[in-house]
């Protein structure tokens, strides 16, 4: 398994079924350096190979930025035009995570960070977060940005897009972005009683489940419908479809294989 050098800038723990990589350049905001970049393709590789964790969380170093976007520095050194498709890691675009994906964010997600947050499945925002895709701000890009209408109401995603303002994690409570909303110092606590909540559940049920939801996304009502039933037969053939019913019945904690 590939895992982010120990001496870099992104680090990968897991705690009790639950994987956090970690953005650790609080100095610089967390921005996305090349180095940072390389880590968390790395980090996302490792958790899924990684059977030891079910769910992973993407955060920041510190208190003050979940991930401020990109290292505008470095961008201006190397002249940057067009990134390449692989240019960070985009989960459920350029790299496939079945299991599931939770952002923990603290303090500002701008521009990539924005970016990284959109992509997890599920967003918990400390009371000091801040949202904004601020690309128009500095005359930049962002395409990543076009599932942003089937997360929030359109004209919400308007908004944010052409005025590259700060959203408060209230406001994007408010209208879907964020999930929760929790005190600065019971992001970590929350996140990880949340994380360990889904990773409790049955494997095969949580990954399918997850695809289940990204299907309406992707095709029309009518399809959805018959591509769910094709991805939900393997979970009632499992093993697992037959553990719940008989652990229930044994009055017995349940006992998951994932298969």
């Amino acid at each position: 398994m590939t895992a982010p050098d120990e001496a870099g800038p992104v680090r990968y723990e897991v705690v009790n079924g639950v994987a956090w990589l970690t953005i650790d350049r609080p100095e610089a905001r967390n921005a996305l350096s090349a180095a940072v970049r390389s880590g968390l393709f790395a980090g996302a590789e490792h958790f899924n190979a990684d059977d030891s964790a079910r769910v992973l969380v993407l955060t920041g170093a510190g208190d003050r930025a979940f991930c401020a976007g990109g290292d505008l520095k470095e961008m201006a050194d190397t002249a940057l035009t067009v990134p390449p498709p692989d240019f960070l890691p985009q989960f459920g675009r350029n790299i496939q995570i079945d299991k599931p994906t939770i952002a923990a964010v603290n303090g500002i997600a701008y521009g990539g960070g924005f970016l990284l947050a959109q992509q997890c499945d599920l967003c918990i925002a400390a009371e000091s977060a801040r949202f904004a895709v601020s690309e128009v701000k500095i005359g930049r890009g962002s395409p990543w940005a076009a599932p942003l209408s089937w997360l929030v109401p359109p004209r919400v995603a308007m908004e944010i897009l052409l005025t590259g303002d700060p959203v408060s994690a209230q406001r994007a409570y408010e209208v879907g972005l964020v999930n929760r909303v929790v005190p600065d110092g019971q992001l970590v606590a929350t996140v990880q009683q949340l994380a360990e909540s889904i990773a409790s559940n049955a494997p095969l049920s949580v990954m399918a489940a997850k695809k289940t939801v990204y299907l309406s996304a992707q095709h029309s009502l009518a399809d959805a419908y018959d591509l769910a039933e094709e991805l939900w037969a393997p979970v009632y053939l499992s093993n697992d479809a037959q553990e719940g019913p008989a652990s229930f019945r044994d009055k017995r904690k349940p006992a998951w294989t994932g298969a």
